[in-house]
């Protein structure tokens, strides 16, 4: 019987995770578009930097109190409230034509963003068998990162405009609140965070949230800013899209195969590996005007390597903080991470501007030397 009841509780997780993926794909399809209409509106890579960040900091600023509403509310009624949420945002991008609404819309989807997110990962987290937390993670994680690889390309292989792309994005995010309407409302029970809330949780593992940083950073703060960098470099929309899809692939292609090491092998080599990776991408990205390929090389690498070290830090917060605390653990885990896709945009675009490639990478070389250092740190 209990192993039904696993079974039971897992299926209701994996609709969740299918309905987080598709609010994913129409983030990964809108973020470039938004930021080339920007760029090709007269932006400035800073200003299209600090549009990009702002759902991430909506996320980073709300996802320390989700546990306490998960507790409160139940899983069903949070996931519920976030996918209203985020389809009022996304509604938002398609109806107007303005940085302004477009504003308001990345701020009502980052609210509804941390709910939804929260909710999945700690039910993953929680409900994996421990044996097998890297695989679930990374399974997890790969449909994520199939969804941030197809979004960016689908404008150029179905010819459509802003517009379309926009529209579609809400109608997916729409898929996405009918799925959650028709999961049972007491199909899960969430514990309370008990003991160990976000803020300890950080405070117990700040180097854990270090790597997650760096993670949010390398994946999803520079999709955008590799898109508008592409699009000043001369290339039109689909093209200069297809940037933000080199990280998704790279993200796509890695996460399984990390979940997997991570049950193979000591996480300690595992995240030092990452971050060399993570620091050879990034000298190689100051070749950037020499060699302008590169910049679809290293976003691959980006995705991959940033992609992987949250998956890394998930499956490691899932030991650290198991049971009651994994609400809180993998919160702070999110926080970081959502740090990062809040910062990257604003650092990496004011370098860009101010110092061309050069500056850009040696901004993300310092960051993956900081990774490195943390690596060191996890435990064996």
């Amino acid at each position: 019987m209990s192993s039904v009841a696993g079974g039971s509780r897992m299926g209701v997780v994996w609709r969740f995770a299918a309905a987080t993926t598709l609010v994913m794909l129409a983030f990964a399809m809108s973020a470039p578009v938004l930021a080339v209409s920007l760029q090709q509106a007269g932006a400035s890579p800073s200003a299209v930097g600090l549009f990009a960040m702002v759902p991430f900091l909506m996320i980073g600023l709300l996802i320390p109190l989700v546990p306490r509403v998960l507790a409160r509310w139940g899983v069903v009624r949070t996931y519920r409230a976030g996918c209203g949420l985020d389809l009022a945002g996304v509604a938002l991008y398609a109806l107007t034509d303005h940085w302004l609404p477009w504003t308001v819309g990345s701020v009502v989807s980052g609210i509804g963003a941390a709910a939804l997110w929260n909710a999945t990962e700690a039910l993953l987290a929680r409900e994996a068998p421990p044996q097998q937390r890297g695989r679930v993670m990374g399974l997890y994680q790969t449909a994520l990162g199939a969804s941030l690889a197809i979004g960016p390309f689908l404008p150029g292989l179905l010819g459509w405009g802003a517009r379309p792309v926009l529209w579609a994005g809400a109608a997916l995010v729409a898929l996405c609140c009918i799925i959650a309407a028709a999961i049972p409302a007491r199909s899960t029970l969430e514990p309370p965070p008990g003991q160990a809330g976000t803020w300890e949780a950080m405070r117990s593992v700040p180097l854990l949230v270090l790597i997650a940083f760096s993670g949010g950073v390398f994946e999803a703060g520079l999709g955008s800013i590799g898109a508008a960098h592409a699009s000043a470099m001369g290339l039109g929309l689909s093209a200069a899209a297809t940037v933000a899809g080199a990280i998704g692939v790279g993200s796509f292609a890695c996460q399984y195969p990390a979940g997997l090491a991570a049950d193979r092998f000591a996480l300690r080599s595992v995240f030092t590996a990452a971050a060399l990776l993570l620091l050879g991408s990034s000298i190689a990205a100051g070749f950037i005007a020499q060699a302008p390929w590169l910049l679809w090389g290293v976003g691959v690498v980006w995705g991959a390597v940033g992609g992987a070290l949250y998956t890394l830090t998930m499956v490691e917060v899932a030991h650290v903080f198991a049971g009651r605390a994994t609400a809180g653990g993998a919160a702070a885990m999110i926080t970081g991470y959502t740090a990062g896709g809040t910062a990257g945009p604003v650092a990496t675009g004011a370098a860009l501007q101010y110092a061309g490639a050069a500056g850009m990478a040696t901004v993300l070389g310092l960051l993956a030397v900081a990774t490195l250092v943390a690596a060191r740190s996890v435990r064996d």
